[in-house]
């Protein structure tokens, strides 16, 4: 005699969909095979609480039950279960969330291998000078990447003719039963595809994908930096089965400039001054990043010092936010002259005894 499937699930008869959802949660987590590995009874146990879950959540099945008890569901479609793997291909959704998705018999349900696929994300790199880094550009770039091959509908198959897999029945899983676990993997006869192919497409030899070229357009916004990367959404591969295309994403690479270096928002200069101009002071034309610009004036106070930092504020690189520039720092470097004139070196010699 089966036992009653309210006493079953510890339900009362007048019992709610939710309420009747959280006993089962609740029974099927205390008599799940995996958490009692050494009770034979529990798999029993469970399935008979699956069963009662299976014909009492459904209104149809739960109203024959209740008029007519067992008899009123004999011989009825859908009740009952082949094994624990039917039980949770049936109730994924509630294990998913029960077991955290684990694999095993508590694992997610697998994607159907027929579903719209997102496509593969592009990465690529891409060298600027220091000036359209900081002040920005425009780039085209070239990239080859597959996509999915428009002869075959990207099937792989010759003319997209494909025939259901007999061995996983499409689903592109097979179930293999190990003690009291049930794994689940990819079908070793179609290779989780879930069809299979009799000719194979000669354009793409039987991969559904062939390598494309094609030209994506980039803004390089200003103040970017070496190191850190572009989001382009939508410019990677083609989505497949009509899901959406991935991202490009794009690394910026700075080369080295012969007169500035970058630090932050700050440029800095290595302002070569004589030994007169450090010593009298002097006015001097420092040099810009950007092409077309002019010189900027600066000031050298008298008695500046090697290593000393001058700064022309607002000169620097733009910020990314576009709230104002960096600055540019001039570092003092006083040239030595390796060959002297006799005429500069009587001078020099001269200042020495006066400076002694």
């Amino acid at each position: 005699m089966k036992s009653d499937y309210y006493e079953v699930l510890g339900v009362s008869r007048d019992v709610d969909a939710a309420e009747l959802k959280r006993a089962y949660r609740k029974r099927a987590a205390q008599y799940h095979p995996d958490k009692n590995p050494d009770d034979p009874s529990a798999e029993d146990k469970f399935k008979e609480i699956s069963e009662a879950y299976q014909v009492l959540q459904d209104p149809q099945k739960r109203e024959l039950y209740d008029r007519f008890g067992h008899d009123g569901l004999a011989g009825g479609p859908g009740v009952g279960f082949q094994d624990i793997g039917d039980i949770f291909s049936s109730f994924q959704d509630i294990f998913g969330d029960l077991f955290g998705g684990m694999g095993g018999m508590g694992g997610r349900r697998a994607a159907r291998p027929d579903a719209p696929a997102r496509g593969a994300d592009v990465r690529t790199a891409l060298e600027l000078t220091l000036e359209e880094a900081a002040f920005g550009t425009e780039r085209e770039l070239e990239l080859r990447h597959p996509t999915p091959c428009g002869d075959c509908r990207a099937t792989g198959a010759k003319d997209g003719k494909v025939e259901q897999c007999s061995t996983c029945n499409g689903s592109g899983q097979v179930a293999t039963r190990r003690g009291a676990f049930i794994l689940q993997t990819h079908c070793p006869a179609c290779q989780g595809r879930g069809s299979r192919i009799d000719e194979a497409c000669p354009t793409c030899t039987g991969s559904g994908e062939v390598a494309s070229d094609r030209k994506v357009r980039v803004n390089i916004p200003a103040g970017i930096d070496d190191g850190q990367t572009l989001r382009l959404a939508n410019q990677g591969q083609a989505g497949r089965r009509g899901g959406p295309p991935g991202h490009l994403y794009v690394q910026v690479r700075v080369e080295p400039h012969p007169l500035f270096e970058r630090d932050g928002v700050d440029l800095v200069h290595g302002l070569k001054l004589s030994f007169p101009q450090a010593a009298l002071g002097a006015k001097v034309d420092v040099p810009s990043l950007k092409t077309g610009e002019a010189a900027t004036p600066l000031k050298v106070p008298a008695g500046v010092q090697p290593g000393e930092t001058l700064v022309l504020r607002g000169q620097g690189v733009p910020r990314l936010d576009g709230r104002g520039r960096g600055d540019l720092v001039c570092v003092v470097q006083v040239d030595v002259p390796k060959e002297l004139s006799p005429k500069a070196r009587e001078l020099i010699e001269e200042l020495a005894k006066t400076m002694d």
